[in-house]
């Protein structure tokens, strides 16, 4: 899911590029009063536009519109001049207006067909969608502003009042509140208001089905393509939980609504005060608990206070730290979430594909999901261990009420902390924004003896990476004999090596670094389990297709290596089984069908797993995956060479390869997967067990034995805030 304002980053570019006013901050939102009639089937729109405009932007403004609009103004003492179009495919050109002395305000006319066919956005497999630079269609209607179907005058702030006229049967759906809705004479009129200052102006309409929740500061709405009351309650009834959530938290929501809108193509957009879903995504059960809250609470971060891009993108990761990681603490599931973050960025961001927090912008391909959302999300929470969950609440509600509907960065974000706090944050934002990679952790020489007080306990912990060091609160547990408890406390690292010197009240069995990934570094392979992100991720890969299978397995086998190309290796070779003598150990193997003669290597290298494979099925742990009409995708790493993965993909029946190919890339966290019939179906699908972490250390006990226990109970964390329950029906 993303908030649509970081799509066609090239659009804004030259915007930005060609209009930013100096003194940003300081200039008054441009006013527009638009008049908008749609006509889907003939892709039309005729518009009419009262443009209220600052005077640091007077007397000749400059403006962008698409460049089939052409726009004329009624006034004859008003001069419009085109001044240049752009290339690059660009939808859009260039206009000078020129207004009389003392005149303010410049009423624009226009029309014309806007109609721009979906097109890929990153790859598909790398999580990447489907975007259109505007689209009115008998589909549906799709405007934002990188369609130019407004004047765009500057990188400044607009506010903006907005009626559109359409066929009866539909209806439009834009930002703030509605102030006008009549079906008459076979005309739908709308009139949206916005006097919250904005960064850009959304049309989004079709023939929809309204449900709303009456009553209330804050209105709840969906809007569906098809009556559905079931599914409508259900996304009305978690709106109201998710805004008293956030406003717990954070401050009051910034809109007078939230509505949630179905699109007729699959995106996960978040636009100020609704989100434009997909026809499949609003029907996930899971989205209640992950997407929409995100796209919910965009509207603080994102959409509510808005980000520097020229100083980088902090509300993707803010976002998801407050959404996604938060809903999976409340379960239980926070330590499984950061440790899949951190393995993103160790199988996708190899090198090359690094870059700054302080530049990301938007994300574009897996790499760049796993700094600018990954990174960033557990740079926050880094901060949040640092001050403890009450400053850190301060500090953001601090952050949204100083900056509210302004543009804001990461030195602002610092500006709130470092006063709630009263603490120097320097050094800290400076090593996590401005630096690419980070730290990786050695422990080693540990050791322990009795002492005065309990049992001494020492031992030497090293950041190991090539680059200068960071300054780090590095958390410790220590499991000790008889204790349920594990002893735990925070070991501050000033240098790259940094002696272990505590004093326990039993005696240590073993030492744990950073237990519940707390920190962001670079993990150790053995720290997490082979994964499909690590053969997406990888910079080269070989496919090697079943020579001996039939003509139609492996003419759905070749099929299938065509869509692993495109899932996010840079270079793929695909060859046949039987034109390869050894498997290479520098590049990432994918294995495909059960008839490949390299089976054999699959097995080994997954031999210290509760696993089997047989001629006919294969047994995981208690699951069993017949041949027979099931699908199945194993990974491992290569024995010669563990930082290369290596995967087996074997399916059954061929009708199922279409499909497979489509969903693997959404099932990329996992070790392995098994699938049932043509669809497929998922109906396994798990991580490995961790068996040997570098980060644990066992303490060497009488007569030089090691006893390889369990490590201790770890102290519960309270979560930032709880989920309401709310009691009634919407309706």
């Amino acid at each position: 899911m993303e908030n649509i304002k970081r799509s066609f980053v090239a659009i804004g570019a030259l915007l930005t590029l060609a209009l930013a006013p100096t003194g940003l901050q300081a200039v008054e939102p441009i006013h527009h009063d638009l008049e908008v009639v749609l006509q889907p089937s003939k892709h039309r729109l005729t518009a009419k536009d009262l443009v209220t405009i600052p005077p640091e932007y007077l007397p000749e403004v400059r403006f962008f519109l698409h460049k089939g609009l052409r726009p004329t103004s009624p006034n004859p003492a008003v001069q419009i001049t085109r001044e240049m179009g752009m290339s690059g495919g660009a939808p859009l050109a260039s206009f000078k207006a020129t207004l009389p002395p003392g005149q303010n305000t410049l009423v624009l006319e226009y029309g014309g067909n806007i109609h721009h066919p979906l097109e890929t956005y990153g790859k598909e497999q790398a999580r990447g969608f489907k975007q259109s630079r505007g689209l009115i269609s008998s589909e549906g209607v799709y405007l934002a502003g990188s369609s130019l179907w407004y004047p765009r005058f500057a990188k400044g702030l607009i506010t903006f009042t907005l009626q559109v006229k359409l066929p009866q049967k539909w209806d439009a759906v834009s930002q703030g509140e509605r102030t006008l809705h009549v079906r008459r004479g076979g005309v739908t009129s709308v009139r949206w208001k916005s006097p919250e200052p904005q960064e850009e102006i959304f049309i989004v309409a079709a023939p929809f089905v309204e449900y709303a929740t009456s009553g209330g500061r804050v209105g709840s709405m969906v809007f569906l393509r098809s009556p559905d009351e079931e599914l409508a309650n259900t996304y009305l009834e978690a709106t109201a939980r998710y805004l008293a959530m956030y406003e717990r938290l954070i401050g009051p929501y910034p809109y007078k609504k939230f509505a949630l809108v179905e699109n007729f193509w699959e995106t996960g957009f978040g636009m100020p005060s609704f989100t434009l879903l997909g026809p499949k995504i609003i029907r996930f059960p899971f989205i209640l608990h992950s997407s929409y809250p995100h796209e919910i609470l965009h509207n603080w971060w994102g959409n509510g206070v808005f980000p520097d891009y020229a100083e980088g993108n902090w509300a993707e990761g803010l976002t998801a730290y407050l959404s996604d990681h938060l809903l999976k603490e409340m379960q239980g599931n926070g330590v499984s979430y950061r440790q899949e973050a951190l393995q993103k960025y160790l199988d996708y961001v190899v090198r090359g594909r690094d870059f700054p927090l302080t530049q990301f912008r938007s994300r574009h391909s897996s790499s760049s999901e796993a700094v600018g959302y990954g990174k960033s999300l557990m740079f926050f929470h880094m901060l949040r261990q640092d001050l403890g969950n009450k400053t850190y609440v301060q500090a953001l509600r601090d952050f949204y009420e100083k900056n509210k509907f302004q543009l804001a960065s990461f030195g602002d974000l610092q500006r709130s902390f470092e006063k709630v706090s009263g603490k120097d944050l320097k050094i800290f934002f400076d090593q996590w924004l401005t630096r690419v990679g980070g730290p990786e952790l050695k422990v080693s020489g540990v050791e322990a003896w009795p002492g005065r007080d309990g049992y001494v306990l020492r031992g030497l912990l090293e950041q190991v990476q090539p680059q200068a060091g960071y300054l780090l609160a590095v958390p410790v547990a220590v499991t000790m004999q008889g204790h349920v408890d594990a002893y735990q406390t925070v070991i501050t690292m000033e240098e790259k090596r940094q002696e272990i010197n505590l004093t326990v009240p039993a005696k240590p069995l073993r030492i744990d670094i950073d237990p519940e990934f707390d920190l962001f570094r670079l993990l150790a392979r053995s720290e997490i389990p082979p994964a499909l992100t690590q053969a997406f991720g990888a910079k080269k890969m070989l496919i090697l297709l079943p020579s001996s299978a039939d003509k139609e397995l492996l003419l759905g086998y070749r099929q299938l290596a065509r869509s692993l190309s495109q899932s996010g290796p840079d270079e793929v070779e695909v060859k046949l089984d039987d034109e390869v003598d050894l498997l290479p150990s520098d590049r990432a193997v994918t294995l495909l069908g059960w008839e490949n003669k390299f089976l054999d290597h699959i097995r080994l290298a997954l031999s210290q797993y509760n696993l089997s494979i047989s001629d006919d099925e294969v047994q995981l742990g208690g699951e069993k995956l017949e041949r027979d009409n099931h699908s199945v995708v194993l990974t491992a790493r290569q024995p010669r060479n563990k930082d290369v993965s290596l995967t087996w993909i074997a399916v059954d029946p061929p009708k199922a390869f279409p499909g497979l190919g489509r969903k693997l890339p959404h099932y990329h966290k996992y070790s392995y997967l098994g699938f049932h019939g043509t669809e497929p179906t998922n109906i396994a699908k798990g991580r490995w067990p961790v068996l040997e972490s570098p980060m644990t250390a066992y303490v060497t006990v009488q007569g030089g034995t090691i006893l390889e226990v369990e490590r201790g109970k770890l102290v519960s964390r309270q979560p930032l805030v709880t989920l309401p329950r709310l009691s009634g029906k919407a309706g």
